[in-house]
């Protein structure tokens, strides 16, 4: 396979993976907003779970950091996939820079990855044996997603 191909190959793989984890962010984000809210207005995931008060006060210390953990990490993906993009669409793009953003972007997201299973060893540690069944079943339904890079190719 020649270089170029290869290149344009791990690029596309890169920003597939990143529409996925785009989206468990997002989804992470817009749920640990949505559980802050009054449960009335926005029923989230401490609702579906059934948590107690007590629990409640519990998940809630325990999403701070990781929220904003993910923020972080995020933006910091993003300008890595933004320099990467810029970097294969150049006039003469360099292989160690394009190498370079995707190395940094995949140590990024497998500090995402640990940081997600962190945190769901400390809510496993905050339920109840059903609850950690149920929040189990809700992660395996979970669609893994299309990457966005895909979805733009499918449309």
């Amino acid at each position: 396979m020649k270089s170029s191909t290869l290149r344009l190959v791990l690029a596309l793989s890169l920003l597939v993976n990143l529409g996925v984890l785009g989206a468990l962010g997002y989804r992470s984000l817009a749920g640990a907003a949505g559980s802050q809210a009054p449960a009335a207005q926005s029923p989230g995931l401490p609702d579906y779970l059934s948590l107690s008060d007590e629990q409640r006060r519990r998940w809630h210390q325990a999403e701070t950091g990781f929220v904003a953990r993910l923020g972080a990490s995020a933006e910091e993906i993003r300008q890595r996939r933004d320099r990467l993009i810029g970097e294969i669409f150049a006039d003469a793009p360099d292989a160690a820079r394009i190498e370079a953003e995707r190395a940094g972007i995949a140590r990024l997201q497998d500090e995402r990855q640990q940081t997600v299973i962190e945190q769901l060893l400390r809510e496993r540690a905050i339920l109840d044996a059903a609850q950690r069944e149920r929040l189990a079943q809700l992660l395996r339904s979970q669609p893994v997603g299309v990457g966005g890079f895909e979805q733009l190719h499918r449309d």
